[in-house]
């Protein structure tokens, strides 16, 4: 299991704890390998960008009308968090739904 965040996320930090086993990828400093990103995409669309981080923010209108994947590939903190992969599947968030699945 992967787990992708950022170390300053709080969100991220809960996930972590919950989920000691998950290899931990921090998104700012070591990236998102493009097809784990294309497959997160695919799954989850538009929701796969996080439109109320300060980085969204700060983008103009011609940044944010950009495809998504190649902003979160420039600006790896835009990707909404925690991003867990296990083998085929993937899960978005750390919502109730994802936490009964993955930590019981």
């Amino acid at each position: 299991m992967i787990l992708y965040g950022l170390k300053t996320c709080d969100t991220c930090r809960k996930a972590v704890k919950a989920l000691p086993e998950a290899e931990y990828v921090d998104v700012r400093k070591d990236g998102v390998a493009k097809d784990v990103l294309e497959r997160a995409f695919a799954q989850f669309g538009d929701k796969l960008v996080n439109k109320s981080s300060t980085t969204w923010r700060g983008l103009d209108e011609a940044e944010r009308a950009r495809p998504a994947l190649d902003l979160i590939a420039e600006h790896p903190t835009l990707m909404k968090r925690p991003l867990i992969e296990e083998g085929d599947k993937m899960w978005l968030d750390w919502g109730k739904d994802v936490q009964a699945e993955l930590a019981g």
